[in-house]
């Protein structure tokens, strides 16, 4: 069983689609790691040796943020942003979109489920 930074990799996948599974790591990552690692390629994850682990590992360890130290410093990026109120912070603080999304229709993802407000009724003569 390959286990790195906390996250059992699948067995029966690829090396770099195994890597991928690691938050904060990619395909291109992956391949990186994997030929600064000396491993190849297309090997499977469960075919990987004692040594082959321990290389990837020493690479992700040195050069790389990962799982919870990666979530953390995002989490406080976003705080940072909210504390100095800067129009970023404010968009977060308020859960809209923070990249210039339009609103009006869209970003429900966002906003979450549709809040009806009832129409004014019209006063009849």
């Amino acid at each position: 069983m390959a286990r790195i930074s906390g996250v059992d990799l699948p067995k029966n996948k690829i090396g770099y689609i195994g890597l991928s599974y690691l938050y904060g790591i990619g395909r291109f990552n992956a391949v990186t790691i994997l030929k600064d690692a000396g491993v190849d390629l297309n090997k499977k994850v469960s075919e990987w040796t004692d040594d082959d682990l321990t290389h990837i590992r020493k690479i992700i360890t040195d050069d790389y943020k990962v799982e919870g130290e990666l979530r953390s410093e995002e989490q406080m990026n976003i705080k940072r942003l909210m504390d100095i109120g800067c129009y970023r912070g404010l968009r977060h603080r308020k859960g809209l979109p923070v990249r210039g999304q339009t609103t009006k229709n869209n970003a429900r993802t966002r906003k979450g489920k549709r809040k009806t407000v009832a129409n004014k009724k019209k006063v009849t003569k």
